[in-house]
């Protein structure tokens, strides 16, 4: 799976991410890296709606920033989660196409874990009436 990948600021944690993904056999698309978030955030939403990407991951300090700018793209559904089980019911219930991350408290084993669920987890079809509900247009 290809997936895009974009941070306002570099750290261990976005390593340790990218790293994972690779490792897990996943192309990594970097769209931003070091940028303003608002940047890091649109990259990766447009990457996911172009079809450059079939899921995003975005990251800023407490992943709000990015996760607004992302759903500011028409199409994704960008998900800001803090553990395994939202991950996996953002995919479930709401077809999240982007996982945001925040950087200031999550820890590279809770980040091993919402990976894992949100790339794991297919979107339930009986949620596609809601999820039209929320689409613009």
């Amino acid at each position: 799976m290809r997936i895009a990948f974009g941070t306002d600021e570099r750290t261990s944690l976005t390593d340790f991410v990218k790293a994972k993904l690779a490792a897990d056999g996943h192309e990594v698309v970097v769209v931003g890296e070091d940028v303003a978030w608002p940047d890091a955030g649109r990259g990766v939403g447009e990457a996911v709606v172009d079809g450059r990407a079939d899921l995003g991951v975005v990251c800023c300090w407490t992943g709000t920033g990015v996760s607004m700018a992302a759903n500011k793209v028409p199409g994704v559904r960008a998900a800001l989660c803090t553990d395994r089980a939202t991950a996996e019911g953002a995919r479930r219930w709401n077809d999240a196409n982007v996982l945001a991350l925040g950087l200031r408290l999550t820890s590279e084993t809770v980040a091993d874990e919402m990976l894992d669920a949100f790339l794991a987890t297919t979107p339930e079809p009986d949620e596609a009436d809601n999820i039209a509900r929320v689409e613009p247009g």
